[in-house]
């Protein structure tokens, strides 16, 4: 065919040049190279040899995956060169159930590949791979290459190189520096048999049977066992992914909640995906020994002191079973001491992810409110405002809001009608105080900002005689952010600009309340989306007219959420400079346990008005 030639001529161009480099071993024989796999790894991030078919590699088999979408094989050289930045193993991608054992030596033709987990326009990293292989077993039984150990001792202290503007931030065109960075090191071990010693359980298992371990019990420890995630240039770099390699059917993934540990040697080759990044593949996994971590439970009000409190309970619809609503009620009742006010999100409409046109949520709430009693609490009454339809983002069909639930024992709700979907709440002066002229009522919600997002809700209560204006939200989700193992570093955040906006936006509506009442007490509490130390947060409570509660915990307990090991903030109450006395709780009853009734932890605060 006419086009062999220039293929050919590319072909040896590619190997003349990774001969050259180091990257290949010379044969016996001077019109041909062996192939080895550290010469396909390469010393970055991308292969040298992309694109090039290659013939007989030889390897030990480490790892078989005979399920899922990527099924194939891990197979290792015996024989590593000295570079520390060439990794020795690769996995071969076969599609079907690979015909291969562990301990099969193999050489293995076939083309190679750069597969990006989730497709480019996730930012992630890519994983090399041989694809369309042919496949020839030498022998079988061979003692498998030693596992690199990753510990504390290993990993680097620095995450990632940046990127820099001439590349769009990716760093996939530098080379290695596995003794500087996290990043490198892990990818420079791409494909090889790995293991980690006894180490703790920095994230739940979760339903993928997954969880995640730290090799640096050391790093921004929380008080309860997990890995504080407090800034953008402190990652975390001891935070590995376990999975395994055997189906859960045929063995079961154990348990594990944060804190836990993961006891024992746990091996097997590294791979990259989507979810998480660098994964140990478990092919021996270590047992889990628990640590007896409990749900907390936060003091109850005392008579004089007001409680809010913000949760989210993860799209809670009427079709949910009944065994969730007790769970949250529960929750409510014992673990939040039922709480005056209680600031929802993610209440769905009455019939859930039927997109049928239904916005009311009365069934929803009716059917919390009513757990709620039946577990020993209040009986809560509740304000909220319907959205119209198919215009607050979340679950397609769902029509996700907030809502107020409230005990009429302790706290009375002003009612000034007019409040709907589209028309704006205003701050007023009534009787010389700052108030809403719709209550509840949604802030400024036509404003671009919150464009397929949820508006924000604004109530006016009392309590003992004294108004408390307060604010629930719930902002834009981090959905299409790029991972932090992203090729981008820093990584691309797309989602933060709509977060700014809206946190301008209620920032504004705070400070024309206290341009009417310079004391005004306003409360702004809800799923943030973002941490407490974000440009978001900041925004929020710009001009000191907010201050975020949470920074009042010591550093270890900040978090309401726990995402690939790193314990991390979502959650907040956000206090008006008159709320200058309180006493807040960030309540662990969720995120760190693999049993969740919602992903998210609850937020109270306490203060006398």
């Amino acid at each position: 065919m006419p086009s062999s030639v220039p293929r050919t001529a590319a072909v040896s161009a590619l190997v003349a040049a990774a001969l050259a480099a180091g990257l290949l071993a010379g044969s016996s024989s001077a019109s041909a190279a062996e192939i080895r796999i550290h010469g396909i790894q390469g010393s970055g991030r991308i292969s040298p040899l992309v694109g090039t078919p290659v013939a007989d590699v030889p390897g030990i088999v480490t790892g078989v995956r005979a399920y899922g979408s990527s099924r194939g094989f891990w197979f290792q050289d015996p024989n590593p060169d000295k570079d520390r930045a060439t990794s020795e193993g690769i996995f071969v991608f076969t599609s079907s159930a690979p015909t291969v054992a562990v301990g099969d030596s193999v050489k293995v033709s076939g083309t190679v590949t750069e597969y990006i987990p989730g497709g480019t326009a996730s930012g992630n990293q890519s994983l090399t791979q041989l694809s369309s292989p042919k496949i020839t077993v030498v022998s079988s039984g061979n003692k498998l290459p030693a596992p690199v150990t990753v510990s504390a001792k290993t990993v680097p202290a620095a995450y990632t190189p940046k990127g820099t503007a001439a590349t769009g931030n990716s760093i996939n065109g530098l080379q290695l520096k596995p003794r500087s960075y996290a990043l490198d090191y892990y990818e420079s071990l791409e494909g090889m048999n790995v293991r980690v010693g006894t180490s703790r359980v920095v994230g739940a298992t979760d339903p993928y049977s997954e969880l995640w371990v730290t090799v640096k019990p050391s790093e921004n420890e929380t008080r309860r066992g997990g890995t504080l995630y407090g800034s953008y240039e402190d990652q975390n770099t001891g935070r590995l992914q376990i999975q395994q390699l055997a189906p859960v059917a045929e063995q079961p993934f154990p348990k594990a909640d944060v804190g836990d540990v993961l006891s024992g040697d746990t091996e097997g080759p590294l791979d990259f995906n989507q979810f998480g990044g660098y994964t140990l593949t478990a092919r021996t996994l270590g047992k889990v020994t628990g640590n007896g971590a409990k749900p907390e439970t936060t003091r109850a009000q005392r008579r004089d002191e007001l409680a809010v409190a913000t949760y989210n309970v993860e799209n809670l619809d009427p079709s949910d079973p009944q065994e969730k609503f007790d769970a949250l009620a529960a929750a409510v009742v014992g673990n939040l001491s039922s709480p005056d006010i209680l600031a929802l999100e993610e209440i769905q409409d009455d019939n859930g992810a039927t997109d049928d046109g239904t916005v009311s949520a009365d069934r929803t709430i009716a059917k919390f409110t009513a757990a709620i009693v039946a577990a020993g609490g209040p009986a809560y009454e509740a304000r909220t405002v319907d959205p119209e339809n198919k215009t607050d983002g979340g679950e397609p069909g769902g029509n996700i809001r907030q809502v107020f639930l409230f005990n009429p024992e302790r706290v009375s709700f002003t009612d000034r009608a007019g409040g709907d979907a589209t028309t704006a709440t205003e701050a007023v002066r009534t009787g010389g105080k700052a108030a809403l002229s719709l209550s509840p009522g949604r802030i400024d919600p036509t404003n671009a900002a919150w464009e397929n997002s949820r508006k924000p809700l604004a109530g006016e209560f009392t309590f003992r005689g004294e108004p408390v204006i307060v604010i629930a939200n719930h902002f834009g989700s981090k959905g299409g952010d790029e991972s932090l193992v992203s090729h981008h570093q820093p990584p691309n955040r797309i989602s933060e600009p709509q977060r700014h906006l809206q946190a301008k936006a209620v920032n504004a509506f705070v400070k024309d309340l206290q341009k009417i009442q310079r004391g005004a007490r306003i409360l702004v509490v809800g799923d943030i989306n973002d941490f407490e130390f974000s440009a978001t947060t900041k925004a929020l409570a710009a001009d000191r007219a907010l201050y975020p509660a949470v920074k009042s915990l010591p550093a270890p307990e900040r978090y309401s959420y726990v995402y690939q090991g790193n314990s991390q903030v979502l959650d907040q109450i956000l206090t008006s400079p008159s709320i200058d006395d309180f006493d807040y709780d960030s309540v662990h009853i969720n995120a760190e346990f693999a049993d969740q009734n919602s992903d998210h932890d609850p937020q109270v605060l306490r203060f006398r008005p």
